[in-house]
């Protein structure tokens, strides 16, 4: 095995290995994530809401790099209901916003990127947001959608907030 030498003044490895410790700070960052646990009871509490509601619907839930965490059809849902909430969830987390928001934009001409980004900017998904951070998003596959993944989130993530108020 062959090892290449170099030759650099100290000075000069002095001020590099000040410089990668000083950036280092600033290229790492953490990243929180939703855990399969967070995303069942968050499908458990969307199921709930529908019941309440007498609807029946599927949801997805999703990290924040889209990888599919958690997905659920309650008896009866359409067969088509899955690849919908899907859809939706992934077009949730890409825009950042709900669906309902990225609807309005296609449909008043504002932004039609995701049209032809193959995204499905209908109403029925949010993204899940903690401190400010998007951590996921969620899909349901029904025109209330946001309603119940609004409830699944709430349920979920904020019980320490609702605890701490009661």
């Amino acid at each position: 095995m062959r090892v290449r030498t170099c030759l650099i003044p100290l000075t000069a490895v002095a001020a590099i290995a000040f410089a990668a410790a000083a950036s280092a700070e600033g290229m790492v960052r953490e990243q929180k994530v939703i855990s399969s646990a967070g995303a069942r009871a968050m499908a458990d509490a969307c199921t709930a809401w529908a019941e309440r509601n007498h609807v029946i619907l599927a949801m997805s839930v999703l990290d924040w790099a889209g990888n599919l965490v958690e997905s659920h059809a309650m008896e009866g849902a359409a067969a088509n209901a899955i690849d919908t909430a899907l859809l939706k969830a992934k077009s949730a987390l890409r825009w950042r916003r709900a669906t309902s928001e990225t609807n309005k934009l296609v449909r008043n001409g504002q932004n039609l990127a995701p049209t032809f980004m193959r995204d499905f900017p209908q109403p029925g998904a949010l993204p899940i947001i903690i401190d400010g951070e998007v951590i996921g998003a969620m899909g349901v596959s029904s025109g209330d959608g946001e309603k119940c993944a609004q409830a699944a989130i709430d349920a979920v993530f904020k019980k320490k907030d609702n605890a701490a108020a009661q």
